[in-house]
């Protein structure tokens, strides 16, 4: 298998949960804010133009973090990522889509490409509505997010419950963006990124990224 990967993305998750499962990967690293996923190369790979990108060795090409993670577990169901009891993956599910939706999506990509959000309309322009109240509005939504899920891992080790699934991996990324933009994390998923943190495979990982 092949991951394609940039600095300061959630192909970091993905990244890691290979790790976790000790399968033979590699990975190829791409200049994302410098636009090689927008380069012809890589669009032949994948048209969406964005990692994480997961190349199977059948040469089949996997995209979205969520069907990456979820394939992975799926295919190894020894590591045990994926819970048999269906309230249990309901819940994974339910931070998945959250996380990546909500905090990811809306939150963190007003932060990250207040551009893409900003109204292009002249009323909005001539009232101030600029990129700076788009990422202001991404902070707010990132940290209300953080303080609906903050909660759900009170007296838990994980994500989801005591047990490691594919959803730590996902909020392990989110995470990790908080202090980069100076936003405070809650003391249960403080003590989550903690955790996270001090795993072999976090570790092994931030070290090839060169966060460690």
């Amino acid at each position: 298998m092949k991951l394609y990967w940039g600095p300061h993305t959630c192909a970091i998750g993905i990244h890691i949960l290979l790790e976790e499962l000790g399968r033979p990967y590699e990975t190829e690293k791409l200049d994302v804010a410098g636009g090689a996923t927008h380069a012809p190369a890589f669009l032949a790979i994948n048209p969406k133009g964005k990692v994480p990108t997961l190349v199977r060795d059948d040469g089949s090409v996997l995209t979205e973090f969520g069907a990456i993670a979820t394939w992975l577990a799926r295919t190894s169901p020894e590591a045990g990522l994926i819970p048999e009891d269906a309230d249990a993956e309901g819940r994974m599910v339910e931070m998945l889509g959250y996380v990546e939706g909500t905090i990811h999506g809306q939150g963190f990509g007003r932060i990250f490409a207040p551009g893409k959000f900003e109204p292009q309309d002249v009323v909005h322009q001539a009232t101030g509505l600029g990129s700076g109240s788009v990422r202001r509005q991404g902070r707010e939504m990132v940290e209300q997010g953080f303080a609906i899920l903050d909660p759900q891992l009170a007296g838990h080790d994980f994500a989801v419950g005591d047990t490691l699934t594919i959803a730590d991996f996902a909020l392990f990324y989110v995470e990790r963006w908080a202090p980069q933009q100076d936003i405070a994390l809650p003391a249960n998923l403080q003590r989550h990124f903690d955790r996270m943190l001090a795993r072999p495979a976090v570790q092994t990982v931030r070290a090839a990224w060169g966060e460690a």
